[in-house]
């Protein structure tokens, strides 16, 4: 009893690392409030694409740019919890480097979650 074929597609390409689809541009939907960057793909027609970046321009409004435009985001649904067993030992892992372009780009995301209040210090005993 085998798979039915689109379940084998799935597990015959299963590990493999996923890219985008098809290539993507980035189309500016802002006006004098700001830049309000999205990707969209080149795999249509200049018209239709003209067309998309028209119809989000109109319906801007409904998207959430930032942290401060989900205000009402319930916490029960993206709060995130270490929970620990207090019968094991914690252990410091090393340090991780990566480049500082993309230390500053967390840093800078980091500290814009805090300001709009997603974020809030763990306290845990040492």
């Amino acid at each position: 009893m085998g798979l039915p074929p689109e379940l084998e597609k799935v597990v015959a390409h299963e590990g493999q690392e996923m890219g985008p689809h098809q290539e993507t541009k980035l189309a500016d939907l802002g006006t004098n409030s700001g830049k309000k960057e999205v990707k969209i793909g080149t795999g249509m027609t200049a018209p239709i694409r003209e067309e998309l970046i028209a119809l989000l321009k109109d319906y801007q409004d409904i998207f959430a740019w930032s942290y401060q435009d989900m205000p009402g985001l319930s916490s029960d649904i993206v709060q995130h919890k270490l929970t620990l067993n207090l019968e094991c030992s914690l252990v410091k892992q090393k340090l991780r480097r990566m480049k500082a372009e993309t230390s500053m780009k967390i840093k800078e995301e980091v500290k814009k979650q805090f300001d709009a209040g997603f974020l809030a210090i763990a306290r845990y005993l040492e």
